[in-house]
């Protein structure tokens, strides 16, 4: 955990963002740069790694796992010692919080415990923000989704634990099949709401003069209030990102 300040006694809520995303699309470059964007402003922040692999330190050399395992080893090992992680946090309670997550997609859909962990900090009264960062290019360029140009075989692994999971909402066949996709409709209805209700499709544009939208952003998502001096130094970073403009365009 890096920090810009010491501790001043626990306030009655902390803030902050946890930054996912995929490997290598700026997470910790991100953080950092946030991190000096927000102490220019006057908020105290510190940056929590929560991505081993950061600093070297994965366990698999000594048990034998392979990097993925490693990581999944580490946040269930964290989820297990969440009494340390609260008084690591109680350290800095008087500042804004940056998660630095891992992207490895595991993470997030083979086990819960980075959902766990996370859930534990909001019954500690953090509001947290998820800044999801997603490689600009890939609006521009959506055959960078799928890198591999052969011949493409889906396959389900697993299917003799699919029934551990619960009852399938179809027959295999329909999965295995999809021959007709209008029994998707009601689903199809239900996900798009609550992907317009969360924005989940809308994104900030983040440039070296964006981290002001890309803050106002994420502190209304998680209720922050701006203080006056934060304000006042918004507002001259405001003023001095026109004037730079004006005088590049003269």
């Amino acid at each position: 955990i890096m920090s810009t300040s010491g501790s001043q006694g626990p306030p009655s809520l902390c803030f902050g963002q946890v930054v996912i995303g995929p490997p290598g699309s700026g997470k910790t470059t991100y953080c950092w740069g946030m991190q000096e964007f927000l102490s220019h402003l006057g908020r105290k922040v510190v940056v929590v790694n929560m991505d081993p692999a950061n600093e070297g330190l994965l366990c698999h050399g000594y048990f034998r796992l392979g990097p993925n395992g490693g990581l999944l080893y580490c946040m269930e090992y964290l989820e297990a010692n969440l009494d340390w992680l609260e008084s690591k946090l109680e350290e800095h309670s008087d500042c804004y919080f940056l998660f630095d997550c891992p992207g490895q997609v595991e993470l997030y859909t083979h086990q819960n415990s980075v959902k766990n962990i996370f859930s534990q900090l909001a019954k500690w009264n953090f509001r947290l923000t998820a800044v999801h960062l997603v490689d600009s290019h890939y609006c521009a360029d959506p055959a960078k989704f799928i890198l591999v140009e052969l011949p493409h075989v889906n396959v389900l692994s697993r299917m003799d634990l699919i029934e551990q999971y619960g009852k399938l909402a179809f027959n295999l066949d329909f999965y295995t099949d999809v021959m007709d996709l209008t029994y998707l409709l009601d689903h199809l209805a239900k996900l798009a709401g609550v992907i317009q209700d969360y924005g989940l499709v809308s994104f900030v544009p983040l440039n070296v003069e964006s981290m002001t939208q890309v803050l106002r952003t994420g502190d209304k998502a998680n209720v922050y209030c701006f203080g006056d001096l934060e304000g006042r130094n918004l507002a001259c970073n405001d003023v001095s990102l026109v004037k730079t403009k004006n005088h590049h365009c003269s």
